[in-house]
């Protein structure tokens, strides 16, 4: 008679419980699908219209009250503003402080996050995300979204709150570099892109009309030595 060893049963059971609960998501496995072939992906219908208009708003109330700032290059370490390379305002995204439209949009990333971590083990742990507004006029220079002291960001992501269907003549797109390649990136309303931090250098092209968004990163922990 076989007999299998008490370990190797617990763990078929382990791992029957686990694909038991496991449910496939199709709009993930687009994203991930298109992170191994191009390293990004857009995606058009991540946020429902109301979910988008509430961040909207929610964006719109904060500016109005105050609490943007000119963003700056560098992380804190070596913080810079420099308006030849950068033009937009920034308000972070405090969670612990976060409103219900914020609520909704951490509750989306999470999970997100947690299915990217069961299938592709990418060992995320945290995030930091931030409302941005570019007025008429400005831009960011193409750059990457890491540091020298600092490789911890793995996945960029931008969904954007313009108010209506974006015109190529309003300008403001995000170009993404890839070998010899230029993709452009219309901030369409709803639209997210979601891209590797660390590979793929991008800049927000000159608006000619009020640009709004949130933008942020999943990262791994930062080691310490």
């Amino acid at each position: 008679m076989f007999f299998i060893p008490f370990f190797a049963l617990y763990l078929l059971t382990f791992l029957n419980i686990i694909m038991s609960e496991f449910v496939l998501v199709p709009m993930y496995e687009k994203v991930i699908k298109d992170l191994l072939e191009e390293q990004y992906s857009i995606v058009d219908n991540f946020f429902s219209v109301e979910e988008v208009e509430n961040l909207r708003n929610s964006l719109l109330k904060k500016y109005d009250e105050d609490e943007f700032k000119k963003a700056a290059i560098g992380n804190q370490f070596n913080e810079q503003i420099i308006k030849t390379i950068r033009g937009d305002f920034i308000s972070w995204i405090d969670e612990s402080e976060k409103n219900e439209a914020e609520s909704v949009f951490f509750d989306k990333v999470a999970h997100f996050t947690n299915y990217l971590n069961r299938t592709c083990f990418l060992g995320i742990q945290e995030r930091e995300f931030h409302y941005a507004l570019y007025p008429e006029g400005t831009f960011y220079k193409r750059h990457l979204d890491t540091f020298q002291n600092d490789d911890s960001r793995k996945l960029s992501i931008v969904c954007y709150l313009n108010d209506e269907d974006w015109k190529e003549e309003y300008g403001g797109e995000l170009a993404i570099y890839k070998d010899d390649k230029t993709i452009t990136v219309f901030p369409l309303k709803g639209r997210m892109v979601v891209f590797e931090s660390q590979l793929l250098e991008h800049e927000v092209k000159p608006v000619c009309r009020e640009r709004l968004s949130i933008t942020g990163w999943l990262k791994t922990r930062k080691l310490n030595f």
